[in-house]
């Protein structure tokens, strides 16, 4: 495809001086790799459920993520994250040459022209999700609109998330066949594992015992969820506390007090079941949240009632049949949260007493089953999206794989 004017002086004004030094890499892994381009600012919780749908989908799938800022850390060794290099022709084509992707998936617009040209270079397939009207709005691209619609032409699909976006790329030239109106780009919870041999056993250990869950309770916070618990029991007298300690600190806190309150309590980790007489199960095992939020209709999310912590994402929770209660201090997933209380999913409590009167509501099964659903519909919102852009990567992939070497 020849090069516009506007693209050529702009390849010609970032050459200028010398080639700049690429950022210290670590080496691209073996297997496939795609790389998800994350050029909206403050969607890093979409783009990590994205990756990690992506890498669940396809057996030894690796995803490289890319963003403004470092989106997030991650401990998953097959979710990789590197800085972009300068929009410099040398350092563009340096860092496709470096990761080699097997795909490229470029989220919302603000399109960098050396590196969307250096990928398509490489003649791996390129796919725009989430596409926005708003990140098509730069002076450049007002001005200079054949440098976007050069850009463009290297995408094999464009999905538009408005009818604004959807548009926009027909503005600028996209044909009609590229283009699918999907819907927005949004995070949901992942089902986290459980055994099912674990489930089916605890449940029937509870022979049918209300229950609630703390999860990732700090040290401060023990104190909160076991006042709200002894308030709950007053008029559930069979309630059973699940408490996830988030960490040494909290086990203790959580061990010293239910000895002096004399809750009895027993530990996982130790392989006892709670009995009749059971007020506490201490969750103390890592790796197994998701065998509590199955067992448990109702769910506080510790890290909320103390300042600093920030929060945990609740769509983990939502995702698996919980209703959620949190404190106010959940900035790190405030956009989640919203979600889910604007549906009538999650509840917010400042403190024991409100934390135990939620409990004491929400352990009425039909109440906690209305915040169950809502919280679904929240989760499962985005998932044609999510699925649409799995199946055209899957689909890109296996057609590399079959053509020639």
């Amino acid at each position: 495809m020849a090069r516009s004017l506007g693209f050529a002086a702009y390849r010609a004004l970032t050459r200028r001086g010398p080639a700049p030094k690429l950022p210290e890499y670590a080496p691209r892994p073996e297997g496939e790799l795609v790389w998800l381009h994350a050029a909206e600012p403050g969607k890093a919780t979409h783009v990590r459920d994205l990756a990690r749908r992506l890498i669940a989908a396809r057996y030894g799938l690796r995803v490289l993520v890319t963003g403004p800022a470092e989106p997030f850390a991650s401990d998953d060794p097959n979710l990789l994250t590197a800085e972009l290099p300068p929009e410099h022709p040398v350092a563009t084509a340096g860092f496709i040459a470096h990761w080699k992707p097997d795909a490229v998936i470029w989220v919302w617009g603000a399109l960098q022209p050396n590196l969307v040209e250096a990928a398509a270079a490489s003649g791996c397939p390129m796919y725009l999700v989430d596409a926005g009207a708003e990140g098509f709005d730069t002076r450049r691209d007002r001005w200079l609109t054949e440098v976007p619609k050069q850009l463009l032409a290297h995408f094999d699909n464009v999905l538009a998330r408005s009818d604004a976006a959807e548009a926009r790329m027909k503005q600028l030239g996209v044909p009609l066949a590229k283009i699918d109106r999907t819907a927005p780009l949004v995070p949901g919870g992942q089902a986290l594992p459980a055994a099912q041999q674990d489930v089916d056993e605890l449940s029937q250990s509870l022979s049918g015992r209300p229950v609630w869950f703390a999860a990732g309770v700090t040290a401060p916070e023990v104190s909160a969820v076991l006042t709200a618990h002894r308030r709950a029991q007053r008029l559930s007298h069979r309630l059973l506390l699940i408490l996830n300690p988030q960490d040494a600190a909290a086990d203790a806190m959580a061990t010293n007090l239910c000895t002096l309150d004399a809750l009895r309590m027993v530990r996982w980790s130790d392989g006892a079941y709670p009995d009749e007489n059971t007020a506490v199960l201490l969750a103390d095992l890592p790796d197994e949240i998701g065998l509590w939020f199955r067992v448990a209709p109702v769910s506080f999310l510790g890290g909320s009632l103390v300042t600093g912590q920030g929060g945990q994402d609740p769509f983990a929770a939502a995702a698996l049949g919980s209703a959620v209660l949190y404190g106010p201090s959940v900035g790190k997933h405030l956009d989640a949260y919203r979600r889910l209380a604007n549906a009538g999913a999650a509840r917010i409590v400042n403190d024991a007493e409100s934390l135990g009167a939620a409990v004491t509501w929400l352990i009425a099964p039909d109440q906690a089953a209305k915040m169950a659903m809502a919280g679904w519909d929240v989760v499962t919102e985005g998932a044609d999206t999510m699925e649409r852009i799995i199946a055209l990567v899957q689909d890109g992939l296996d057609a590399r794989q079959d053509g020639p070497n």
